[in-house]
């Protein structure tokens, strides 16, 4: 990051943050002091770990689900693992260091604050390097050893913490810079002695451990000591809080527990509320980070359950209406929006490769506050999971004193996120009229206000590109959150909003929903604008209409600009990445195959545009599709290129489902 991103940066902070981030910085350099082995005893005397699961807790695992775990334990045994797409070979005595993908080694004996973990050419890819070090393939292999009793899982669980904690002592190298990384650590720390408990070589590793214990209190004196705060006070703060509650509950070894315990239990409650919309949805608006925040959530709460420790009614309100929101949002195939950021972090992984992490929610929400009518069907995402089971052996199921959504709701008023979808539930179409993000940063938002993303079936038809990479590829980045990377209109080749480098916006569009209402077995109707446009005093209104006819399988989009000036205009549809497009003028028909069956629409694109085909290009990045973090591929991106004229200015958009052909 140079100097200007900086000042950008600390131009969005409060004074309150700033004056914060003035004793986080006095902080760090003291520590200097104490970076490295520690010396001493600072843990009670009496210790033992009484979080344990009750006997038989796994014997009601689904057979699907257990064998997806063994799969994926005995993989890891053979030290194989995929991390965003780059496969690794060489986990069975990791560097936990290297990064793959360049062949970088970050520095290991630094400094933790002295490192620029954000500069690719020094460290390597960051993600890469974190990732493994979450140690959630250790809670896969310490599952492994609790379904089967098999001690090869649990004697490699115990050398991989062992050469970490060697290989990783308190602030010093990358591993110590981030708060979310220590939060997520402990977490996973404490299911591993849990899911160890009968292994005998489980105190020897944790409370009878001189190395552990320095390890385990040295990560939640850092977590009390540098949280999250202001505007960065979003997931991290989240997964901060989850990891010092769920260590201080399971782990109350040191002096400072109760004091730990008390700070993460209010403040926990606190940011969960803060982060969240009335409505439900997380307010960073990137769908991912709603996954990771609930389970962050549910994991503390289990943790505070299996130690006694009440947790504020508010807390467990917040997490119902994550749930039913969750619920509210998802298509026929499970599958939420693909909106914002998304870096496939989880909170916490109990299960093997392959489980649906959208069903598994459900079902844990299922499970501990009850399903309601209108949830859907979760069995269309495969067999059940693991985490749902051990996390309901922690949980009491709550009946809270609160009204839950008598019907599925297509409109979330706060959150300015819409679905239409049809009687059948077969197309399903999420509009975008809400915020532009979360605080002042907005950090995981994109530039996409009135954007759509159409499925059929569960079939990315329009979709939302994804998000690629966070780090190291600067170009990329930009292009899938940029405005041309979505479905909706840019002018004057501008983003909507303005980005002001990586994780931070320094302008944000104002989105308003004007109509939302739904009728499945009619016409859905929802319409909105923004002012990203309007700037220097220029009035400029992007404004978007959206029917969907059930009946007739069709979606109608207007797009209008009111503007007193001409502005060159770019609209995008960009395809999903199993749809074909044969462009003729301003008509596309696209094809596709789900289960086994050739599937048709036809796209009527405005005819005063003119319409190109781009797939996989790079100068400039268009045609691209991210399944996941890291990884992208080719897909066929429409684009309509023309002027818009003083006044009002409109297009009509037309996508048919069901046609036979032109």
């Amino acid at each position: 990051m140079g100097v200007g991103w900086y000042l950008r940066r600390l131009s969005r902070m409060g004074p309150r943050e700033v004056a914060g981030r003035a004793r986080d910085t006095v902080r760090k350099r003291r520590w200097r002091a104490v970076a490295g082995p520690q010396r001493g005893t600072p843990w009670l005397p009496a210790r033992e770990f009484r979080a344990t699961l009750a006997e038989g807790a796994l014997d009601g695992v689904d057979d699907g689900a257990g064998r997806r775990l063994l799969a994926s334990a005995d993989r890891l045994l053979d030290g194989n693992a995929e991390y965003f797409g780059v496969a690794r070979g060489d986990l069975v005595h990791p560097d936990w260091a290297f990064d793959p993908r360049t062949g970088r080694r970050a520095p290991a004996d630094a400094y933790t604050f002295d490192i620029p973990y954000r500069d690719e050419t020094a460290v390597g890819d960051i993600k890469q390097i974190w990732e493994p070090s979450r140690h959630q393939h250790l809670t896969v292999l310490a599952a492994a050893y609790a379904l089967t009793g098999d001690d090869r899982y649990a004697h490699r669980v115990a050398e991989h913490l062992k050469s970490w904690w060697a290989a990783n002592p308190p602030l010093r190298g990358v591993h110590w810079v981030s708060g979310i990384e220590l939060g997520i650590r402990l977490l996973s720390w404490v299911w591993v002695r849990r899911l160890l408990d009968g292994w005998a070589g489980a105190p020897g590793l944790f409370e009878d451990n001189p190395e552990a214990l320095h390890q385990i209190r040295f990560h939640q004196r850092w977590l009390a000591a540098l949280p999250s705060r202001g505007s960065s006070a979003n997931n991290h703060v989240i997964a901060e809080l989850s990891g010092q509650l769920a260590a201080s509950c399971a782990f109350p070894w040191f002096a400072e527990s109760a004091r730990w315990r008390a700070t993460a239990l209010r403040s926990l409650d606190e940011q969960l509320r803060a982060n969240t919309f009335g409505s439900g949805l997380n307010r960073e608006l990137a769908t991912e980070y709603h996954g990771l925040v609930l389970e962050l959530g549910l994991a503390a709460a289990a943790e505070a359950e299996a130690a006694d420790v009440p947790l504020p009614s508010s807390t467990w309100q917040t997490l119902l209406r994550m749930t039913d929101a969750l619920a509210a949002i998802v298509d026929n195939q499970v599958r939420p929006p693909r909106q914002g950021d998304a870096d496939d972090g989880h909170g916490l992984v109990l299960d093997g490769e392959g489980t649906d992490r959208w069903a598994s929610l459900l079902a844990t929400g299922g499970v501990l506050f009850g399903r309601l009518d209108w949830w859907p069907d979760t069995t269309a995402a495969g067999s059940g999971d693991v985490r749902t089971l051990l996390l309901a052996e922690l949980i009491r199921p709550k009946r809270l004193p609160v009204t839950r959504p008598a019907r599925r709701r297509a409109h979330l008023a706060d959150a300015g996120l819409t679905i239409l979808r049809d009687a059948s539930g077969e197309i399903w179409c999420r509009c975008d009229g809400g915020p532009h993000g979360f605080l002042s940063i907005a950090a995981h938002a994109h530039a996409d206000a009135l954007s759509v993303e159409v499925r059929h079936d569960g079939v990315d038809v329009l979709a939302d590109p994804g998000t690629y990479c966070y780090h190291g590829e600067p170009r990329w980045r930009a292009y899938f959150r940029s405005t041309r990377g979505h479905n909706t209109l840019e002018l004057d080749g501008e983003d909507q909003s303005t980005s002001g480098g990586p994780f931070l916006w320094t302008r944000h569009a104002r989105s308003r929903v004007l109509v939302a209402h739904a009728r499945p077995d009619g016409v859905s109707r929802w319409r909105a604008d923004h002012d990203g446009y309007s700037r220097r005093g220029r009035p400029v209104t992007h404004r978007r209409s959206a029917d969907l006819d059930g009946p007739a399988g069709e979606l109608r989009l207007l797009d209008e600009v009111l503007s007193p000036q001409r502005h060159a205009c770019v609209l995008s549809f960009h395809l999903g990445p199993s749809i074909t497009a044969e462009l003729d003028g301003h008509r596309a028909l696209l094809r596709w195959t789900r289960d086994g069956q050739d599937r048709v629409a036809l796209l009527t694109l405005p005819d005063t545009l003119a319409w190109s085909a781009h797939r996989g290009e790079q100068n400039p990045p268009l045609g691209w599709y991210s399944p996941s973090f890291g990884v992208r591929e080719p897909a066929t991106t429409l684009a309509g290129a023309g002027s818009t004229e003083p006044g009002v200015t409109t297009f009509a958009t037309t996508l048919r489902f069901g046609v036979t052909g032109w």
